[in-house]
């Protein structure tokens, strides 16, 4: 054996030896006869990778029979798809039901006005009816007529001065913060403009009318560019046929502009039929017209409600507003103020209340009654209140809670706002009707202002598109055997309901086209 020979022997023993060269895996071939250290490569066969047609390949295919007629039988079902959606489109355009066109709406027609006819009684003056705007504004009020306020003595038309504040009431300065905020909130103000208020004859007498109307014409014209936004007169049948009658109202109606917010003239009157107030609207050309007409007999108030529904825009409701009384000195018990309320809210027209009808407030009998606040505050040990007042407490604010509800129904749904007025049911005792507009909710408002009850079966004259259903969602119920501030969600069947004595339910039901 050469040297050469075993050098190379010595290298193989020498490899075999040194640990840096033995397999990491432990004794052994790895599985598949592999030797142990070594790495098994795959060599990847020739891979075929897609890289789709080229432009000359599908100008070929596109060009085929085939292809052609594919493309033709897409197109044509997607135009056949289009054509029938824009038909489907237009058949159900066609045959749904046209919303009626809403009526003309003045500010006088959204929601309830608010009577402060002797603001010291009210709030101690102007000053506070400013303070008091945030209470008023929850009542959802959207005119405050104020006054009178003028400076006057009694049955001395001499001493008139219409454009000038009794100072026991406030000033000009005061008043104008009270039209700042009011206007604020979304409140009109009207001021009434009564001359004689302190005497028996409103226009002091018949001979010197017409001078009276052309102070009232000038003190108009100074409170509006003040910013007041309506004047109430009295005894409308009387001062409409004076001489100076059109002049005031060019002042007060005369400078109407398209989008600008108008200026309204109101006139109050009293002793007339439903009939006499319908002819006087007509003649008179005023904007709001404010009658007695629920104070009278049962009989005549049922008569007023469907002679003069048609006017609802020209027509304000209240008991007792007309003489600015509150509710109560009519409605002697809280079942029936709550009653009136409800008739009032929901009858075609604008409800007119005297300050405290909101929480009942009793009339006095000769003076205007102090105005009750805070009724929200409970009694403490220190000052503890006796049983009767605490009662009388409680009750105040069920009653403003019930008004509140009213109110908010309102000026929200558009059967009561603005709606058309069936009658469903009358009797000395009793009323029912339906309130309805286009496709909106309907209601159906019954009471019994009797002392005993009574069972009302409703009858709906024959009318195209109007039906009654058999059974109506309680929505509101006040009076005997029922919560006065409770929202029912019980439903009543409509063929005969049983009211007790003072009681007032509010049915709703909703449109089936």
């Amino acid at each position: 054996m050469n040297k050469d020979t075993e050098i190379d022997m010595k290298e193989v023993e020498l490899n075999e030896l040194d640990p840096e060269k033995q397999p990491m895996t432990g004794d052994g071939q790895a599985p598949g006869g592999e030797k142990n250290g070594s790495v098994k490569l795959k060599v990847p066969e020739d891979e075929v990778t897609f890289t789709g047609l080229s432009k000359e390949e599908l100008m070929k295919v596109a060009g085929t029979p085939g292809w052609v007629r594919t493309r033709w039988v897409l197109l044509v079902l997607f135009w056949l798809g289009w054509v029938g959606m824009l038909a489907g489109a237009i058949v159900i355009i066609v045959q749904a039901p046209r919303c009626k066109p809403i009526p003309e709406m003045n500010w006088w027609n959204e929601g309830p006005l608010y009577q402060v006819s002797d603001i010291a009684a009210f709030s101690d003056g102007m000053e506070g009816v400013e303070k008091k705007l945030d209470d008023i504004s929850q009542l959802k009020v959207k005119g405050l007529v104020l006054g009178p306020l003028h400076t006057v003595q009694t049955n001395n038309s001499q001493t008139l001065d219409l454009e000038t504040i009794d100072p026991v009431f406030g000033n000009k300065e005061q008043l104008v913060a009270v039209l700042e905020k009011a206007h604020k909130k979304g409140i009109s103000v009207v001021l009434d403009l009564t001359p004689n208020y302190p005497g028996g004859a409103p226009w002091f007498s018949t001979a010197n009318a017409d001078g009276v109307v052309d102070k009232v014409k000038a003190a108009a014209e100074y409170w509006l560019n003040l910013g007041v936004d309506g004047i109430k007169v009295p005894d409308l049948n009387e001062v409409s046929t004076s001489v100076e009658w059109s002049k005031l109202q060019a002042v007060v109606q005369g400078n109407r502009t398209e989008g600008t917010k108008k200026k309204a003239l109101m006139g109050v009157v009293g002793g007339l039929s439903a009939t006499e107030v319908s002819q006087l609207l007509n003649i008179s050309g005023v904007d709001l017209i404010l009658s007695d007409l629920l104070s009278s007999t049962s009989v005549d108030r049922i008569k007023a409600m469907d002679i003069l529904h048609s006017q609802q825009r020209s027509l304000g409701w209240g008991l007792g507003a007309e003489q600015q009384d509150q509710l109560s000195k009519l409605a002697k018990t809280p079942s029936l103020i709550r009653l009136y309320q409800l008739l009032l809210f929901t009858m075609p027209g604008t409800p007119v209340f005297t300050y405290g009808d909101e929480i009942g407030l009793q009339a006095g009998l000769n003076e205007k009654p102090k105005m009750v606040w805070d009724i929200e505050k409970e009694p403490t040990e220190v000052a503890p209140a006796d049983e009767a007042a605490e009662t009388e407490r409680k009750e105040r604010i069920a009653v403003k809670k019930w008004f509140k509800s009213l109110s908010d129904l309102r000026v929200k749904e558009r059967s009561l706002l603005h709606g058309d007025y069936y009658p469903l049911y009358s009797s000395p005792s009793a009323l029912s009707f339906l309130r309805l507009w286009d496709q909106s909710d309907r209601y159906i408002t019954a009471v019994n202002w009797g002392e005993r009850p009574e069972t009302i079966t409703l009858t709906l004259p024959p009318t195209e598109g109007v039906e009654l259903p058999k059974t109506a969602e309680v929505k509101l119920s006040a009076g005997t055997n029922s919560t006065s501030d409770a929202t029912k969600e019980s439903t009543i069947s409509l063929d005969k309901i049983t009211l007790g004595p003072g009681q007032a339910i509010l049915l709703k039901f909703p449109y089936t086209g």
